[in-house]
Order: C-alpha cells, then structure tokens, then sequence
C-alpha cells in the first residue's frame, strides 16, 4: 500500500512539473507560430510570430479556443471542423451579377475580389455571371501545428 501510495505522489509532482508559469486566457495577446494543414498534410498557410487578442474575433473560433490554456512554448495540433473554421460550403453563396459588374474579359475560373475578399467566378453565360462568395476554405476540415511564442 505505501508503494502505491508513494508511486501516486511521484506522478502527481512530475505531472505539475512544467504546468507552471502564464496561461493563455480569453483577452490576453499572444504571439503564435502556426502551420495549417489539410486533412491530408497539404500546407495552405503558416506564419512566424503571428499576433492576436484571444477571444476578439481576429481568429477563427476554432483556433482561437484551441489556443486558451495553453502555455508559453507549448507546441499543440488541432483538428478544427469548418463549422469553427471558415463555415460550411452553401449554395446560398453563389450570387448573379449583370456581365457589365465585372472587368472586360472575366471568365469562369477567375478570382475577383469583392469587399477586400477573393471570390472566384463560376461561369460567365450571355450577360449573366456566377459568381462563388463562399470563403476558399468553406467546408473544410483545417489541422493546425500551433507554437506558443510569447503571452502577454
């Protein structure tokens, strides 16, 4: 019985060795390097030092409540489902526009940017276009290799 007893007090001290110092909370800025992944490894996009308010909207929600309790250095993965990313595809965000809204020359496949925001045209048909607003990455599944750098 004390051996036990012993064992079980050695796990509970290591298990809090390293766990002490700051931890990310809602409204604390961080500084994160981050890579992100489809499912199948593919990178779209990684950063150095990126710098956010947790909990403020600059990130989506996904990655923001990913990074609350985590600590300074500490190194994570995380699976987030398009409903906590960049939302589901929807046919509702397929819009037509009159060809006279669009440049000269606009073909399906093209990328346009409306409101700041890339929207990638469907198809071009008589004096109509189709035109996707969906965010690129809509319906996916996103993986982020996600770094503590700094919490302050």
């Amino acid at each position: 019985m004390k051996y036990y007893f012993a064992l079980l007090s050695i796990v509970l001290i290591l298990g809090c060795v390293g766990t002490t110092g700051k931890v990310v909370t809602i409204g604390d800025n961080v500084s994160v390097d981050y890579t992100g992944m489809f499912e199948n490894g593919t990178i779209f996009d990684s950063s150095l030092s990126l710098q956010f308010t947790v909990g403020a909207g600059q990130m989506i929600k996904g990655f923001d409540a990913a990074v609350i309790g985590m600590h300074d250095s500490e190194e994570k993965n995380v699976t987030i489902k398009p409903d906590e990313a960049y939302g589901n595809y929807s046919l509702d965000n397929i819009m037509i526009f009159p060809i006279s809204s669009v440049p000269n020359g606009t073909k399906a496949g093209d990328v346009l940017y409306g409101d700041g925001q890339p929207v990638r045209v469907l198809e071009v048909r008589n004096d109509t276009v189709f035109i996707d607003v969906n965010h690129p990455l809509a319906g996916k599944t996103l993986v982020f290799k996600i770094r503590i750098v700094k919490i302050n």
